[in-house]
């Protein structure tokens, strides 16, 4: 860490280790702060959105202030938020994968609808207020279900067709997203579950199947099985890269690679027994992996981005929140059947239908963590938010963009 004054600013560089280990003293307070503040566990706030939002308010403080700013190196968000997607690969047996049926199928559609009626809602709303095109699907669907990188992606497109501000816009929206992902998606799970009474089947099959497929054997695991646990996970990450950055031509987050990889891996490994493949250990080490990627997440957002949202764009981003919170409560859940793993699955919904996959798991394991698992949610709602909706959100998007941004090429 050094510090240095420019232009009557303190500037505080963290290199990477230090900006990990700001993280993960901020996740320590996020989860002390969390048990000392029981409306927080009530209402299922993440640990790490407690610890992250208290250092946000810390720099936007400081930089409304201009007395000081913090310059991180977040070198390790990406590489821990694709380490835990494939954990999450590598705990979806085939075996699983099938007990996911029709329930899957109607929540990945119900997502792909959603889509849909967010950038609807977008450019409905921009036809009202005189919100351009651009601006409004940056608001919508692009920002909400993309993230970051979808955001800026699109962002950068619409800025050489002259829309200068719409790579700002679509950070401010996607950080708003975010923001609102992970305060929105626990109360929402946590009214519906406290209104309709709502417990964990105990006698549902696929529990007992999930628990029975990724038991701990009891058996002691030796140094060198840990090693090979962990070298599967980087093998993973590595080959799952490669995969989507050279051999296919969809636009999908290297996340998504690394889960693929590590699904094949998992079950080649039951049939093969390549090694002593240990879920507890796998399970433990991908939830350090998330809680430690949202704490870097969040930490870093720049508050003072959301100075994008101005006048109708704002408008729009609020609608989205609205929207997602009413069809969730009022309709997702009743589509998904009116039962816990319904709910569990609606706080994941919010997550990653306004924010990210990652906010769509760290939701759901806040009202896990208080009411019980919900262990359909847990293997439907990843591998739906990190992959599948992409397959109906991205070209429904193109088709609104090409049909309502005038000199769009494609």
């Amino acid at each position: 860490m050094t510090f240095e004054t420019i232009e009557n600013v303190l500037n505080i560089n963290t290199d990477a280790i230090m900006t990990l280990a700001m993280a993960a003293v901020l996740l320590v307070i996020g989860y002390f702060i969390k048990n000392k503040l029981t409306i927080l566990d009530r209402y299922c706030i993440p640990a790490p959105v407690v610890g992250g939002f208290l250092f946000m308010f810390i720099t936007w403080i400081g930089h409304a202030t201009g007395s000081f700013t913090f310059n991180f190196t977040n070198t390790f968000q990406d590489p821990f938020m694709l380490a835990f997607f494939t954990t999450v690969g590598l705990g979806a047996s085939f075996a699983l994968l099938k007990k996911g049926g029709v329930l899957l199928i109607v929540y990945w559609l119900t997502c792909g609808v959603i889509s849909i009626f967010q950038n609807t809602i977008g450019i409905g709303i921009s036809k009202v207020i005189g919100l351009e095109a651009p601006y409004a699907l940056l608001s919508s669907s692009i920002s909400m279900i993309g993230g970051h990188g979808a955001a800026l992606s699109y962002g950068s497109t619409f800025a050489e067709m002259g829309y200068e501000t719409a790579p700002l816009v679509g950070a401010a929206a996607a950080t708003f997203g975010l923001i609102s992902a992970v305060l929105v998606g626990g109360p929402v799970g946590r009214r519906l579950i406290v209104k309709y009474n709502l417990k964990p089947d105990e006698n549902e099959n696929f529990a007992t199947d999930v628990e029975s497929i990724n038991a701990d054997t009891g058996e002691k695991l030796s140094g060198l099985d840990i090693i090979k646990n962990v070298t599967a996970i980087l093998v993973c990450m590595a080959l799952g890269t490669i995969w989507v950055s050279g051999l296919i031509s969809m636009s999908f987050p290297t996340y998504v690679g690394a889960m693929f990889v590590a699904v094949i891996l998992r079950n080649l490994n039951e049939k093969f027994r390549m090694y002593n493949f240990n879920y507890p250990l796998v399970e433990g080490i991908g939830d350090v992996m998330l809680s430690l990627y949202l704490s870097l997440a969040l930490m870093t957002l720049k508050l003072w981005e959301l100075s994008g949202l101005i006048g109708g764009v704002a408008i729009v981003v609020f609608a989205q929140v609205i929207f997602m919170i009413l069809v969730s409560y009022f309709v997702v859940f009743r589509i998904l059947g009116k039962n816990y793993d319904a709910a569990v699955m609606c706080a994941g919904l919010c997550g990653h239908g306004l924010g990210a996959t990652p906010s769509a798991i760290v939701n759901m394991t806040a009202v896990n963590e208080r009411y019980g698992m919900s262990r359909r949610a847990m293997m439907i709602v990843p591998i739906v938010g990190a992959f599948l909706v992409d397959i109906i959100y991205q070209p429904t998007t193109i088709w609104f963009i090409k049909t309502f941004v005038q000199g769009f090429g494609g």
